[in-house]
């Protein structure tokens, strides 16, 4: 089902804000609402910040974006159609990068099978220094 249908099933309208919001999303991989406001802003000046969390509301609630909360501020939010990953977030330049779950699948079952535990692994993040900051770090 296409983006629009699936606002349509849920009775919702698809609006220009809408459109530039989840075309912001998808451009940025992961996005704080700011960093969305801001690429939506290129478009429609008159966009503010309350209208961007009303629309990341509703394209959530329709399954089109989800959000894991990366760090102390705002949430980050990215497209579900994304395969299920992993964030690594770095403390030094704030990146994120996306790895596949796969990579941690002995970790997760064993907590599964250890711990009766079952992940959200969508909302997982990892927290460290990643190899170009370290590499930088290794240089001065």
């Amino acid at each position: 089902m296409d983006w629009d249908q699936r606002l349509h099933a849920r009775g919702y309208r698809v609006t220009p804000q809408r459109t530039l919001v989840l075309a912001a999303v998808n451009d940025l991989g992961h996005g704080t609402p700011e960093e969305i406001l801001a690429r939506v802003q290129v478009e429609a000046p008159k966009v503010n910040l309350s209208t961007v969390y009303r629309t990341l509301e509703v394209l959530e609630d329709v399954g089109l974006v989800t959000h894991a909360h990366l760090g102390h501020g705002s949430p980050t939010y990215h497209s579900v159609d994304d395969d299920v990953h992993i964030h690594l977030v770095c403390r030094t330049c704030d990146g994120i990068e996306s790895i596949p779950v796969g990579v941690a699948r002995d970790f997760l079952d064993a907590l599964d099978r250890e711990q009766g535990f079952s992940t959200d692994i969508g909302h997982m993040a990892i927290h460290g220094v990643c190899r170009t900051c370290r590499e930088v770090a290794r240089d001065d």
